[in-house]
């Protein structure tokens, strides 16, 4: 079985685009994605394999998907969490009155110009000197009804 493998794998490297897709229908029963074929030929690679000496345990599969659901944001956009809070290590920057201001985003506060703070609000504070919902200052979220 091994062998049958190897040259399987060692074909994917050789077909042109239409096979790949003509080998994706057969080994998934859809219709390929549209992407290159880079990706293709690894998908398709894994697909032999797994099919040849199976796939991942089911407790695999569960663990997987329960980090997957703890690290998915659950609303708000792409690298938010539930509460809106960036994911650590995300550095939010922006622009005021001609001076860019970087903030750095921890496990349980914030870094601005060297110095620890508890929310956004408290930073946004800090550079305009006036009170602002951090979340809509750094722009991760609108000001709905709001005339700015």
């Amino acid at each position: 079985m091994t062998d049958a493998v190897i040259g399987r794998l060692a074909a994917i490297k050789a077909m042109d685009i239409v096979a790949l897709k003509g080998m994706w229908r057969d080994l998934f029963a859809a219709e390929p994605p549209p992407y290159n074929r880079k990706f293709l030929e690894s998908r398709l690679a894994y697909r032999v394999q797994e099919l040849a000496y199976g796939g991942l345990k089911p407790e695999t599969l569960k663990r997987l998907a329960a980090l997957a659901e703890d690290l998915e944001p659950r609303s708000g956009g792409r690298g938010t969490r539930s509460d809106n809070r960036p994911i650590a290590g995300t550095r939010l920057m922006r622009e005021w009155q001609g001076v860019e201001h970087c903030v750095t985003v921890l496990a349980d506060s914030y870094e601005y110009d060297g110095r620890p703070y508890k929310s956004l609000s408290a930073i946004a504070r800090a550079i305009t000197g006036t009170r602002w919902n951090g979340l809509v200052f750094f722009g991760l979220k609108s000001q709905k009804g709001r005339g700015q």
